[in-house]
Parts: C-alpha cells; sequence; structure tokens
C-alpha cells in the first residue's frame, strides 16, 4: 500500500534489506516471517506492540533514497511479500528509467514524493475517501484490528488505548481496540501472543474502581468470565466510551429498531466512527435530558457567556447551547436559572454595541415581547451566523401557536367541561352544608393565594416556555400548584409543548386513523378502561371513559413498540382530570419516552432499571434498613408499583398530584428521594417486621395517611386504602412535609448520578431478561427434542450470536424482522438464508464438501414453515434434531422431503412423530435394519395416507438426491463401503423407476395403477419381475442407465458400471453430468437453486416412491447403519464454538478465553 512519504533517518534499525537499486529498498522486519529471527526477533515484535509500530500489522516497506543523501523516505508498506512485491514492480516498470534523466536530486526528491502522492489522491477519489477522514496513525490501527482479530470491514473502530490486562496475576501490557460491537486487547510479549475479544452485547458489568494494587483498573463482566484492565493514559475518557459503547449494545437488544435507526451516528455504516461522533451523542443526550427538549433535537454547539437577568439585575456566568430549534441556557450554579427559547418564538436577533461592561453582547426579542441579553460570547459572528441559518430553516416551516391561558377555561373540552362540573358540582355540595362552608373558605383562600404567587411570578419571571427558572420557581412547585393551573404548567415543565406546538394536527390524525382499528393493544385497553381511577366521578361516565380510550389508543398506534402497558391508564387518568385531550397526549408522550424511559414496554425495563437505582440508593441512604429489606424482598415489590403510577395507585389522589406536580418539574430524582423519605419515616417498624406482608402493610397504611390539607376537592375513596388491614390507622401525614422533608435530606442526589446508576443497572437487567428468553425457549422445546437443556442452551447462544453477527455485517434481510422484543420468546430471534448456511455448515451432520449451500437452502425452504425467508428457533431445532437423533425412516423422509419439495413446504408431516421414535431408538441396543422393517410394517396403517401425501420424486430431483448422498459421506469413516452401497440403491432406483414406466399410461391414471407404480416391483406379473431380474446389475455390467457429460452428444456405452462391482462411483457423478437412460434420454442439468430445468434429455414418466427410496435403502446394511447412528452435537457445538475464536466465516466472536501461541 503507497503511503505519503515520511522521513526515516537509520534504515538498517530492526530491518533487513531484501531488494535494491540505486533509488529503492525493500526492506523485511526483523523477527517476521520462518524463523522469528531468534532473540533479536523477539525482542523487535515486543517492541512494535509496546510502542503500537506499524510494523506489526505491516512488515515490509521499501524506501526511497538518492544515492548521494543520508535521508530515506518511505513510500510504501505491505502485510505480505506479494503485496510489497506488486509495489516494487511497478516501481522498477514506471519509475526507474525515468529517475535517471534528470540531473538535480532535489528534482528527483520532488518528482517521487509527487508520483506517490498523486496515486495516494487518486486511489482515495476513486474510492470516496476524504483525506480528512483519518489520520495515518488511526488508518494504521484500523488495519491492525482487522488483521489480528479477523474482522470484517464493517466492524468499525472507534479508537484504542494504551493498557495492561491482567491474566491471573501478571499483567500483560498492549492494546486495547473498541469497535461498534467488539471490545479487543491484544499484546504480544517475547513470543507470547494473547488475544481477548468480547461482544458488546455480552457484557453483564462494566465498572471503574480503584484498589491498593491498582489504583485505576476497569473490570469487565460477562456471564462467564471476568476481565480486568489497567495502566490508562486517560482512564475516564476511556471508560466513557466503554460505557456508550456497551450502552449501544443494550438498546440494540431492547429495541428492534436499535439496528436501523441512530439518528446520532448516521455515519456508523459508511466508515469508522470517530470518538468525537460518539461525544457529539452523548452531549445531545445530556442536552436534551437537561432541557426536557424532543429526542430528535441534536445539539449545534455550546459556549460560555454572561445572561442579563432584570428580575435582579444581574449577569449571571452560564452556557448557551444552541441546536435547531432552541436556544438553551443554565447556570454554572445549577439552581441559579435556566432558559429555554424556542426558535419558533424568536423576531429579533442582533448584535448589540460591545463596551467593557459588557462585551460581545447579543439581544434575542421573541413573540411574547421578552428580550434576552447574552454577553462576554466567544466568536459572535460564527454564532450569530449559525443561530441565522437555524431561523431560515425554522421560519420555513409552519407552526402551531397557541396562547396557554388555562387548560380548564374553554368548555369546547369535554374532558375540560367534564372536570369543571365535577369541581362546579363539588362547590354546591359544600356549600350547603353551613358547617363546612369556612372550612372550604379557608381552602379557597389557600387556592387564591398559590394563584396569585404564581401570576407574580409570571409578571417577574415571564409566562410560557420563554420562563426564566429558578429556585423561587421550584419553590413555588414545593409549595403546590393550584388546580387550575396544573395542565398548563405540566405541559411546561415536562417539555410537552415543544412537540404539541411543531406537530399541530398530529393528534388528531391518530384519532382517525386508529378508530375502528382492533389488536391486542386496543384489547387490553379496553379491559382497563373502567378499572382507571373507578372512584374518580369523571370516569363514571361515557365522556370521561371515551376521552381515556381515545388517548390510549392513539398512543398505541403512535408507539407500537410500547402500545398499551398496564399502569398507563391510571396515568393518563390524571392527566386527563388537570389537561384537554391533545394536551393529555402530548404529556403522555413526554412521560413514557422521556421522562420514564422503557418504563411501559412490554418488559417494563425502565421500571426494573430504576428499581436497581433504587435498591443502590436505600444501600447508600438507608444503610441500616437495606439488609432488612433485601431479605424480605421489599424493594423489588414496592418499587414497581410507585415509579410505575407515579404513587397514584398507593397514595390518595389529592396527594399523589403533589407528588406529579414535582415529578414533571424536577424528573425521576423527586421519585427516588420521596421513595427513600417513607422508608426512613418507618425504619424501626420495618426492622423488626418477620416478613414481607407485615412490611407491605406498614408501608401502606403510612401511605394511606398521607393528606393534602391544601386541597380544595373534596376526600375520593381510596381503592388501595381498602386493601388494608383493619389495624389502627397511621397519624396523618402532611404531603408538603414530607416533600419537603425529601428534599431536605435525600435533595443530594443528582440527575447525573442516577444516569450512571442506570447504565450499570441496564447491563445487569436486560441480560437478565435475556438469560429468561433463553431459559424460556429451552424450557419450551425441551420436551419437543431429544437434546439436552445444557445442549438446547448452547444451540441457542450460537443462534443468538449468528443473528447479531448479521445485524452488524450486513446481510440479505431487515434485522428488524428478524429481531422483535415484543414478540413471544421463540419468535424473538429468527434468521434468515444466510445466517443459516454458516450455522447449517458448522452444526449440521449431512454438511459436507461444496454441495452444502444448494443442501441448506433445500433444509431451509423445509423449515420456513410459514414461508416467510425467516426460521424461528424451534423450527432450527427440529431440522437438526431429525438430523441427529431421528430414526432411519425419519431421516430417510427428510432427505426425501428436501428433494421432492423444493418449494418449502410444511414440515409436520416429517416431524410429527419424531418425539415417539426417539424414544423408541433410546430403548434399542442393537438396532437392525430387520427391526426397522418390523416398525415400518407395524405403523403402516398409521403412516400409509403420510406416505401416500409424499409426492413422487421425478428423474431431475433423484439426480440431486444422487449427490447429496455422494457428498454426505466424503469425510465418513467408511466412505467407500458407504460408496458401493449408494450406488447399489442408485441403480436399483434407477431399476424401479423404469419398469414403473411400463404401467405409467400416458392417460389419466387410475388409482389402482398409481398403487401399483407405488410399490413398483411387488406387484408386477411373472413376465415384467423377469424382465426387472433380466436387466439387474447384478447380471449384466450395461445398465438401463448411462452418464454422459454435458458437452458429449453421443449415446456412449453405460460407463458407470464395472464388470466387477456393478455399482454407481461417487465421483462419475459431477456438476455437469446427466443420467440417459438407453433408448429415450433422461437427463437432468444441476441447477444452483436446488430445481433441474426440464430439457429435451428429461424423461418426465420417470419416478420412484419415498417406500421404494426407503425400501432400497433398507437393502444396504452400511447406508442402515449410518442413517441409525445418532450424532453426538456436543462435538460439533465445541467445533463451531471454535471456528468462532479464529474469526473463520466471519463468525463474531464472543467473549472467549485468552489465547497464548508461541
Amino acid at each position: 500500500m503507497w503511503v505519503n512519504p515520511e522521513e526515516v533517518l537509520m534504515a538498517s534499525a530492526l530491518w533487513m534489506t531484501e531488494r535494491a537499486n540505486p533509488y529503492f529498498i525493500l526492506q523485511k522486519r526483523k523477527g517476521h516471517g520462518d524463523g522469528g529471527g531468534g532473540l533479536a526477533g523477539l525482542l523487535v515484535g515486543t517492541l512494535d506492540v509496546v510502542l503500537d509500530s506499524s510494523a506489526r500489522v505491516a512488515p515490509y516497506r521499501i524506501l526511497y533514497q538518492t544515492p548521494d543523501s543520508l535521508v530515506y523516505w518511505t513510500i510504501a508498506h505491505g502485510s505480505s511479500r506479494k503485496e510489497i512485491t506488486e509495489n516494487w514492480e511497478w516501481l522498477e516498470q514506471n519509475l526507474l528509467q525515468t529517475l535517471s534523466i534528470f540531473e538535480n536530486e532535489n528534482d528527483i526528491t520532488t518528482f517521487v514524493k509527487g508520483k506517490i502522492q498523486g496515486i495516494i489522491a487518486e486511489y482515495n477519489k476513486s474510492h470516496d475517501i476524504r483525506e480528512d477522514d483519518d489520520t495515518d496513525k488511526f488508518k494504521e490501527a484500523i488495519a491492525k484490528f482487522h488483521k489480528l482479530f479477523v474482522m470484517p470491514e464493517e466492524e468499525k473502530l472507534v479508537n484504542y488505548y494504551s493498557c495492561s490486562y491482567w491474566k491471573g496475576k501478571v499483567p500483560r501490557q498492549g492494546w486495547l481496540y473498541l469497535s461498534i460491537n467488539h471490545l479487543c486487547f491484544y499484546s504480544y510479549l517475547l513470543g507470547k501472543e494473547a488475544k481477548l475479544v468480547i461482544r458488546w452485547a455480552d457484557v453483564t458489568q462494566l465498572e471503574k474502581n480503584a484498589t491498593l494494587l491498582l489504583p485505576d483498573m476497569v473490570r469487565v463482566s460477562t456471564r462467564c468470565s471476568e476481565h480486568v484492565f489497567s495502566v490508562f493514559l486517560n482512564i475516564n475518557e476511556t471508560f466513557k466510551l466503554m460505557e456508550q459503547l456497551a450502552n449501544i449494545a443494550m438498546r440494540q437488544l431492547l429495541d428492534n429498531k436499535g439496528f436501523e435507526q441512530d439518528r446520532s451516528l448516521p455515519k456508523l455504516k459508511k466508515k469508522s466512527p470517530k470518538k468525537v461522533d460518539l461525544d457529539a451523542r452523548a452531549k445531545s443526550e445530556r442536552y436534551r435530558a437537561l432541557f426536557r427538549l424532543p429526542k430528535d433535537e441534536k445539539l449545534d454547539g455550546h459556549t460560555d457567556c454572561t445572561l442579563w437577568t432584570p428580575f435582579n439585575k444581574m449577569h449571571i456566568l452560564g452556557q448557551m447551547f444552541v441546536s435547531t430549534n432552541y436556544i438553551c441556557f443554565t447556570s454554572k450554579e445549577e439552581t441559579a436559572c435556566s432558559l429555554i427559547i424556542p426558535l419558533r418564538e424568536v423576531t429579533i436577533v442582533e448584535k448589540a454595541d460591545s463596551c467593557n461592561v459588557l462585551p460581545s453582547p447579543l439581544s434575542i426579542s421573541t413573540k411574547n415581547k421578552m428580550t434576552f441579553l447574552f454577553a462576554n460570547l466567544k466568536d459572535r459572528d460564527f454564532l450569530v451566523q449559525r443561530i441565522s441559518d437555524f431561523l431560515q430553516q425554522t421560519t420555513s416551516k409552519i407552526y402551531f401557536e397557541r396562547e396557554i391561558t388555562g387548560s380548564l377555561s374553554s368548555s369546547d373540552d369535554e374532558v375540560g367541561t367534564a372536570l369543571v362540573s365535577y369541581i362546579s358540582t363539588c362547590e354546591v355540595e359544600i356549600r350547603t352544608a353551613d358547617e363546612s362552608f369556612s372550612l372550604y373558605s379557608c381552602f379557597q383562600a389557600k387556592e387564591f393565594l398559590k394563584e396569585q404567587a404564581w401570576k407574580n411570578h409570571f409578571t417577574e419571571y415571564g409566562q410560557g416556555v420563554c420562563m426564566y427558572r429558578t429556585e423561587k420557581t421550584k419553590e413555588l412547585v414545593l409549595q403546590g400548584i393550584p388546580e387550575n393551573m396544573r395542565g398548563e404548567l405540566w405541559l411546561l415543565f415536562s417539555g410537552a409543548i415543544n412537540e404539541m406546538a411543531t406537530h399541530p394536527g398530529y393528534y388528531e390524525d391518530l384519532v382517525e386513523k386508529s378508530m375502528g382499528k382492533y389488536n391486542l393493544a386496543t384489547e387490553e385497553i379496553e379491559r382497563d378502561l373502567h378499572r382507571s381511577l373507578p372512584e374518580h366521578p369523571a370516569f363514571q361516565n361515557e365522556m370521561g371513559i371515551a376521552a381515556l380510550r381515545r388517548v390510549l389508543t392513539a398512543y398505541a398506534f403512535r408507539n407500537p413498540n410500547i402500545g398499551y402497558c398496564q399502569a398507563m391508564n391510571i396515568v393518563t387518568s390524571v392527566l386527563l382530570l388537570y389537561a384537554k385531550e391533545e394536551e393529555a397526549f402530548w404529556l403522555l408522550v413526554a412521560l413514557c419516552e422521556r421522562m420514564l424511559p422503557d418504563y411501559y414496554n412490554t418488559r417494563v425495563v425502565g421500571a426494573l432499571v430504576d428499581q436497581g437505582v433504587f435498591e443502590e440508593l436505600a444501600h447508600v441512604y438507608v444503610p441500616q434498613l437495606y439488609d432488612c429489606m433485601q431479605a424480605l424482598s421489599v424493594i423489588s415489590t414496592i418499587s414497581l408499583s410507585w415509579f410505575l403510577t407515579l404513587f397514584l395507585s398507593v397514595m390518595p389522589f389529592e396527594s399523589a398530584v403533589v407528588v406529579v406536580d414535582c415529578f414533571f418539574y424536577e424528573g425521576i430524582k423527586v421519585i427516588f428521594q420521596l421513595a427513600l423519605s417513607v422508608l426512613d419515616a418507618n425504619i424501626h417498624q420495618l426492622l423488626s417486621c418477620k416478613d414481607d406482608g407485615e412490611a407491605m402493610t406498614i408501608l401502606g397504611r403510612y401511605l394511606d395517611s398521607v393528606t393534602n390539607k391544601d386541597s380544595t376537592l373534596p376526600p375520593i375513596p381510596h381503592l388501595h386504602s381498602l386493601l388494608t388491614d383493619n389495624g389502627e390507622p397511621h397519624p396523618e401525614v402532611d404531603i408538603f412535609k414530607l416533600v419537603r422533608s425529601s428534599y431536605e435530606k435525600f435533595g443530594s442526589i443528582r440527575a447525573d448520578v442516577i444516569e450512571q446508576m442506570r447504565f450499570k443497572q441496564r447491563l445487569r437487567v436486560i441480560q437478565a431478561i435475556e438469560d429468561t428468553t433463553k431459559r424460556n425457549v429451552v424450557r419450551t422445546i425441551v420436551t419437543e427434542t431429544p437434546f439436552s437443556i445444557d445442549e438446547l442452551e448452547e444451540l441457542y447462544t450460537l443462534f443468538k450470536a449468528e443473528h447479531l453477527t448479521s445485524c452488524y455485517w450486513g446481510s440479505t434481510s431487515n434485522p428488524m424482522s428478524r429481531h422483535d422484543p415484543s414478540l413471544p420468546y421463540l419468535e424473538q430471534y429468527r434468521m434468515d438464508l444466510e445466517q443459516f448456511k454458516v450455522l447449517f455448515a458448522l452444526l449440521f451432520p449431512w454438511a459436507c464438501g461444496t454441495h452444502t449451500d444448494d443442501l441448506a437452502l433445500r433444509v431451509f425452504r423445509l423449515l420456513d414453515h410459514n414461508a416467510d425467508a425467516l426460521i424461528n428457533f424451534r423450527e432450527f431445532i427440529c431440522g437438526l434434531s431429525v438430523m441427529c437423533h431421528g430414526d432411519l425412516t425419519e431421516k430417510l423422509k427428510f432427505l426425501y422431503k428436501i428433494h421432492v419439495l423444493p418449494g418449502g413446504l410444511m414440515l409436520e408431516s416429517c416431524l410429527n412423530v419424531q418425539h415417539s421414535v426417539f424414544c423408541v431408538v433410546k430403548k434399542m441396543q442393537t438396532p437392525d435394519y430387520r427391526m426397522y422393517l418390523r416398525l415400518w410394517n407395524q405403523e403402516t396403517k398409521a403412516k400409509l395416507e403420510n406416505m401416500k401425501d409424499l409426492p413422487k420424486l421425478n428423474q431431475s430431483q433423484f439426480i440431486e438426491l444422487c449427490k447429496t448422498l455422494y457428498n454426505m459421506f466424503s469425510e465418513d469413516p467408511s466412505e467407500q463401503e458407504l460408496y458401493h452401497a449408494t450406488a447399489t440403491v442408485t441403480s436399483l432406483l434407477l431399476e424401479m423407476g423404469e419398469v414403473g414406466k411400463l404401467f405409467c399410461s400416458p392417460a389419466h391414471k387410475t388409482d389402482e395403477e398409481d398403487e401399483d407404480e407405488r410399490i413398483a416391483v411387488p406387484s408386477r406379473s411373472k413376465q415384467e419381475r423377469h424382465q426387472l431380474e433380466d436387466s439387474s446389475p447384478k447380471d449384466t455390467a450395461t445398465s438401463c442407465a448411462m452418464l454422459l457429460s454435458d458437452d458429449d452428444t453421443s449415446v456412449s456405452s453405460y460407463s458407470v458400471l464395472s464388470a466387477g462391482s456393478h455399482e454407481l462411483q461417487c465421483e462419475d457423478i459431477a456438476e455437469d453430468t446427466v443420467l440417459i437412460r438407453s433408448g429415450a434420454a433422461a437427463a437432468g442439468h444441476h441447477g444452483r437453486r436446488g430445481g433441474l430445468p426440464h430439457s429435451v434429455s428429461i424423461d418426465k414418466d420417470w419416478a420412484i416412491t419415498f417406500e421404494q427410496f426407503l425400501a432400497s435403502v433398507l437393502t444396504e446394511q452400511a447406508l442402515v447403519q449410518y442413517f441409525e447412528k445418532p450424532v453426538e452435537i456436543a462435538a460439533r457445538i465445541t467445533n463451531a464454538k471454535n471456528v468462532r475464536k479464529v474469526g473463520h466465516q466471519h463468525m463474531s466472536l464472543s467473549d472467549y478465553e485468552i489465547s497464548l501461541s508461541g
């Protein structure tokens, strides 16, 4: 490979010259190739690895030097002698004579360097490579990575780091390669080579910690091993990248769109993604989470600046973030101030005059007459240009503008009207009770004061999405949001207002499309509609129920991956009480897709992850209670119900909505704080509990006692309180005091710490789910197959690994169609033909020789029950168990069907008695073909209809069957004996087909004639039997069939049968061979796809039946013993794993042990 000329001072150091001429030198690295160079070679190899020398992967090079110069230039290097020789010969043929013309050596050097650079530029242009894509050093690392670990070009390297890997108590210094799908390590020390490859999808734990011996180390754990790396130059950078890559892998396992949609990394499939791409992805995720922005918003850049805050007349230091649709600001002091300015609201962006007090100011004005003044901006002109570009894109779109004045102020909304009517009813009831009127007036006064406080806040800090959000805002939220402002502020704090504003008409379209549609999600929704806050009057009539149905159904159609999950109905019903239908829909979107990610999918992964996070937090903040809770398994029980419904199902309604207020403002940390507060408040009672039931009763009674004394609503009967015992009620607990206490005791919990814990728990939860899936699949089919549980688990691992490999490195079908976690366990992983071919060659006993791919195609078509070009694990195991453990009849029937039914018909008739036959075979100590005859005889009545259903085998299909048989035995110890037996059987079947033709009328055949042909020989007359015997291969060397090459048009004598053996030889049936009988030709041409095209040489009347095929095989003891012999799958599984280790057939290398070679 040509490289940009690079100066070399010492040409002979560690290199040996092999060829030379006046201008060029071809050298080989010492220690490379035969002999290894002795001790010097070992030392050179070790230095190359430790110092990351390119010579390790490119041990040949070509140097340029003018005769009178001491400076050399590297112009080419190669990984093999063949590659470097091609470059050398090109130089001799194209440059050597030209250089002799020059008189000045400087001119020669300039010419050579220019020529080499021109060749490289031309190559890059033809291969669409930009010069700035990767540095030369990184290109060398990519080449090393692919060569060392036998990775295909599709596997993209992200970055590599120097580190030590601990094998036992011995560190091995080497290089850690981090690619999109794998973690790889390579070391070479004094002749000992060590390689490690771990698939990110197999990582169960990834942690950075320190010990006395290793102050900085990274531990990577999988299901079967643990690996420790240390001595990093920058451990934080390395660990962050490892986290990002592992997180991507977990997302792919969790979401079937993970392989297809990665909007943050659009270049992954095209070229090596740089670390900066992944960093940009991570920054965008943090940006969206911090400001509650839509999930497709991408951060363009950020810069330090100051913001003038008119409410306290100060310049606050912070950072400005600019993305496609938003300008955001957050102060350095976390709670001081934050700001979100949607570009759809911006009217003017202008540069103000700079001064010493206010350098580089920028003014941004919005539609609601607010002006924001930023200053101390670096590169202000560039920033203004970027904002202007985004504004132009924004103004080209049509936005839905909406002035929010309160979600309940309009009476044209059904749910709004329902709740307003309900509140009016409550007022009338309370006013008619004279003794309660003063209490009601007190509640109203508190509510009025809250409203006034918020209105004053809006006046001072602004109203709507562009409001300044400060510590004062948080204080008002903790004091409780007024009833008639909840909908507005929930939309604002959750960020749902942004998605609603940018998607006008979206909800109405969804409702219209989903009307009248029925699926599993809609059935579950209908079942749960009347369980959604049934105690609330708003959902005791059809108006509220209909609105709830529309919102839930619309979301199920928007996000079919989630569809509908229990607990969504409870949360949505509360949203509808305070927001209009469309607003409630967008609040639900924000909740399910951003604020509680993965909570409401079919496996509630997000809730399980946060359950693990809660356990970690409990261990840190209430350590004295942690062990007790773990022993009683209480944490896992309470966390799901508390988190999934945001306490709405376990706390009185008027108190739980205060929790929802805080949640929409601060996110999940509020739920963790409150849960820890509840445990802390009951710590002494919980420590004395004997079982989980007692603990749950204590917690349930406590939560039932949480009250909201400021609520203007009358107490609503709480369903959860009806389930507690009749013990003495717990003293009342004020919800505002509880929330404030949670902030005082546990307010130090940070959102970024929670995200770090979530990553750790996500690895554990998703891998546990994968293990559960495997166990369930194995448990489902273990009774249907003779394989053991351990064997099935190993096969499942190989099946899944092959699926993942094709997703990583390309396949003929869409990965989304083959992996869907929402499907039943058996259907979650499926494979297409290309994947099946790989596993067929590794595991199936009939796979051998060049015929393997054709045979794999036939088997795949037969196993594909529903003809969707995909097979699941059960279908895969059905085919494999027939070949490995089926009896002789079943194996032969399977072999017959894959040739007679190439179109992929159903397998049931082939496999429906497999399990019972297996039980019989296991009891037989010394199998004999006569026993099979007896078994077949006994089951003839039961199987007669089944065998009749099997079509006859025509001549072209018979030829393919012969080829399969001959290829099948190529590596068997009894190969020659099996060839002779196969020749005898095929000759006999040829005779049967010929004789059958004599009874085959060109007109329509009757059932009796068909039956005669089916059993062929036994029903013939004496004369016919005499004719058959006369033409038997036992009596003559010339048979009724002959082999003829395609390019030979003459009908020569039959050369297949020798006078001695009278049997077909395997080498006679070649790929270009046809069978021709004497008289009328009957030939077949071997087609790639298994079918043989009809031609004049095909005898359409020639055919045999399965009974004839079975009976013929039973006459040869060698074939009977071959097919009745069970195949041990364990050895094939081990071999398949070993093949993966060396990277054969581009298989993914999954967490194999360190391999050492001298």
